[in-house]
């Protein structure tokens, strides 16, 4: 890890982090209406993911999926516009934080249904090959998805049909408020993969360089062999499962110890220790993705409303 890689995830896992506490901070205001999914203790997961990938790779978010868009190079302004229901967001206002897309980046979306993310993929990955491009197509989907039919769908397609198709398991170990040993006998995800004869790889997803490392290496395998593979990314998610989560299924003293291992954390501690990076370039960077979110909430504030009367414009059904 050089230092611009290692400053770059530093980067993005801040900006992810603070979007989301904004997101949060504004949502508690009632400035932003709906609902919302954080994935606040889960940012290497993301960063690490995405900054392995190229421009040209799709990626499929969930509906935690605000990190992931960050890292794969989302404009923050048109991101936090798009949440507070702006016209000028990425989706004009339409999606709200659960349906945040934009293809010029490749983020082809995320929705608020459990694991279909796995199957747009899988379409995705079947047009990379037709066209022969040089690019594969990555779904997030949590650790609850393994249990939804599709999982088991795209997992046989893909390997039937040969995709360039990444399946990134984040495993929080909690399906809302439920832990994954009260719903799986054998709690290793990645032995899920096996029927399917899909390569599975398990990695600390707290640890945003081992998470790139990782993925970059899948990545290059899945274009050089043409078969997919499943990325298995343990964490643990520190914000509860959505904004009316009070956390009454976990115990403080579990979720101070995984706070130990909080991402951020861990990986400023791992910069100063190479000496890449002083506590003096950190604190920089703090400063710096701070203001870039500050002029991100400010742009969603003073941005119009959509109109009534444009209600069914960028409708192609009825």
């Amino acid at each position: 890890m050089d230092k611009k890689l290692a400053l770059d995830l530093l980067e993005k896992m801040l900006l992810a982090r603070k979007f989301e506490e904004n997101v949060q901070y504004y949502f508690s205001l009632g400035m932003i209406h709906g609902t919302t999914h954080l994935g606040i203790g889960e940012e290497a997961t993301a960063v690490g993911t995405c900054l392995a990938l190229e421009k040209d790779d799709d990626m499929f978010a969930t509906h935690r999926g605000h990190s992931a868009a960050v890292a794969k190079g989302i404009d923050l302004n048109g991101m936090m516009a798009e949440i507070f229901g702006k016209v000028t967001g990425v989706c004009k206002g339409r999606g709200g934080s659960m349906h945040i897309a934009d293809k010029d980046v490749g983020v082809l979306g995320a929705n608020g249904i459990v694991g279909p993310s796995m199957a747009l993929a899988c379409g995705a990955a079947f047009a990379h090959k037709r066209r022969g491009d040089r690019a594969i197509a990555v779904s997030f989907f949590g650790d609850g998805a393994t249990n939804e039919g599709i999982f088991h769908e795209a997992m046989n397609l893909a390997s039937v049909w040969r995709l360039p198709v990444m399946f990134v398991c984040t495993n929080n170990l909690y399906g809302m408020s439920t832990h994954i040993s009260r719903v799986m006998k054998n709690t290793n995800l990645a032995d899920r993969a096996i029927p399917y004869g899909i390569e599975a790889v398990t990695v600390d997803g707290n640890d945003a360089e081992a998470v790139y490392d990782t993925v970059s290496a899948a990545r290059e395998k899945i274009l050089s062999t043409g078969d997919p593979m499943m990325i298995v990314e343990n964490t643990y998610r520190i914000s509860g499962h959505s904004k009316s989560d009070g956390n009454q299924y976990r115990t403080k003293e579990e979720i101070a110890e995984w706070k130990k291992r909080d991402p951020i954390l861990l990986h400023k501690q791992k910069l100063i220790e190479r000496g890449l990076a002083t506590a003096a370039e950190i604190e920089a960077l703090e400063e710096a993705t701070t203001e870039q979110l500050e002029r991100a909430v400010k742009y969603a504030i003073d941005s119009p409303y959509p109109k009534v009367e444009d209600i069914y414009e960028d409708v192609y059904a009825e």
